[in-house]
């Protein structure tokens, strides 16, 4: 996804018969998504009367979500990329002993390659409902909602995310990598669904009353 694709360019990209844009980069765009509206709850909360108590840690929100935000849209076109990586190595020549050899070893490296982009993202997408916690809490009670939307956004990139990491994971040879990379899956996955699940919990009670 370029800088100066529209959201209609990309929708009817991911839509056609190319295998990219996939899961990978609409995984890494929710997660963009879920960062700007997490700075939109701190932007509504700063110079808000009655928040005041609350301005340096909206501010730094505002930081830690900006560049999220630009680091996750970028990865829309990298995880894109990594695969076309896989695709180039596939095609390699396998002809001879030494062609196949190098050509396991480009397709080890390309899939590895693979699963670190999205398992980037997936930590993102974490650290995203984290700072939407805080603006749930903190923030501007008027945008509580849009708090709540930007965690489940985040919820969703980091499990997305996650599905292509372990996709990756079944054709990778290394065990340690795959050992040491699972156990990260399974650490975040957990983390997003119970911090979701939390952060929902306290919009609720907010609405309902």
């Amino acid at each position: 996804m370029s800088d100066a694709m529209t959201i209609r360019d990309f929708l009817k990209e991911t839509a056609s018969k190319a295998p990219v844009p996939g899961g990978g980069s609409v995984s890494a765009l929710a997660g963009a998504l879920a960062a700007a509206l997490t700075e939109m709850v701190a932007n509504l909360t700063i110079g808000k009367k009655g928040h005041e108590h609350s301005l340096a840690e909206m501010e730094n929100i505002l930081r830690q979500a900006s560049l999220l935000r630009e680091k996750l849209t970028q990865a829309v076109s990298l995880d894109a990329e990594a695969f076309q990586q896989v695709m180039t190595a596939q095609r390699l020549p396998r002809t001879t002993d030494e062609e196949k050899k190098s050509r396991a070893h480009a397709m080890q490296a390309a899939l590895q390659h693979a699963a670190r982009v999205p398992l980037e993202v997936a930590r993102d997408g974490l650290n995203i409902i984290a700072m939407a916690q805080t603006v749930v809490e903190h923030g501007n009670p008027n945008a509580i909602t849009d708090g709540a939307v930007a965690a489940m956004m985040a919820r969703t990139a980091a499990l997305g995310a996650l599905y292509n990491v372990e996709i990756n994971l079944c054709s990778i040879k290394d065990p340690a990598f795959v050992s040491d990379v699972a156990a990260q899956v399974k650490k975040i996955r957990s983390r997003a669904f119970e911090e979701e699940k939390t952060l929902l919990k306290r919009v609720d009670l907010a609405i309902k009353g």
